[in-house]
């Protein structure tokens, strides 16, 4: 069983719960196109199969650690407009949001390399709060290494263990502005690990002899034999 130190409290009003598409561990949510891509094709340089990153840990443990959040209802675009129709349950005080997407004024972004004054920031609605152990923030993210998706949720870090009484949404930029179809209730729309708040710092220094020496050794061992990170190194 999970420690209760390491939970994250999902939360939704009572109405909505077998409603709202639940938030869901990340390793359950892999796109199809990972799943069903070779874990190995044909390399044009070395004229020899190698691995794809199907057989990376690092890129397939990024994408299986943390939680997804999903989009709550479908979403269909056609012609730069963005459509919804879903019914939700009647509004008794908790307000929660009743449309899948919101807006963010061009102005909010002026200054960075997102900021069009012709184009909306567009902002995904979550449905759920999220509660972190006393210690830790939660940092959203886009979900990682889906760049299938049209759009790209932006990044943020929130103390969840002191701010989890209300809904945090995503902001986002629409990147493809050729789509046309639906985007289906549950797609992902962010991301989210819990992170320990602790100060860190930066130590440098040279090489001594001996990590020069386990340095070589292991590139020498990488480099003859597959799987090495994988076999010896990952948790």
């Amino acid at each position: 069983m999970p420690q209760a130190d390491a939970t994250l409290k999902f939360r939704c009003p009572k109405r909505l719960l077998g409603f709202a598409p639940p938030p869901i561990p990340a390793a359950q949510g892999l796109p199809d196109w990972l799943r069903s891509m070779p874990a190995q094709a044909f390399s044009g340089l070395s004229a020899a199969e190698d691995d794809t990153v199907k057989r990376c840990p690092p890129f397939v443990d990024a994408m299986t650690s943390g939680f997804l959040l999903p989009l709550i209802s479908d979403l269909r675009v056609e012609n730069g407009e963005f459509l919804w129709d879903d019914e939700w349950p009647a509004d008794e005080g908790d307000s929660f949001p009743r449309a899948p997407i919101g807006f963010h004024d061009p102005a909010q972004a002026q200054g960075t390399p997102l900021f069009d004054e012709d184009r909306f920031l567009i902002k995904f609605h979550n449905l759920w709060t999220i509660e972190a152990p006393e210690g830790y923030a939660v940092l959203f993210t886009h979900p990682v290494n889906r760049f299938d998706l049209p759009f790209t949720t932006l990044t943020g870090l929130v103390d969840c263990d002191r701010y989890h009484d209300v809904w945090i949404h995503f902001p986002a930029q629409w990147r493809d502005e050729g789509f046309s179809g639906v985007l289906p209730k549950g797609t992902p729309v962010a991301q989210c690990f819990p992170v320990k708040r602790e100060a860190w710092t930066a130590n440098l220094a040279a090489f001594t002899d001996e990590e020069a020496r386990r340095a070589h050794d292991l590139m020498a061992e990488i480099g003859q034999e597959k799987g090495v990170y994988r076999k010896r190194f990952r948790a």
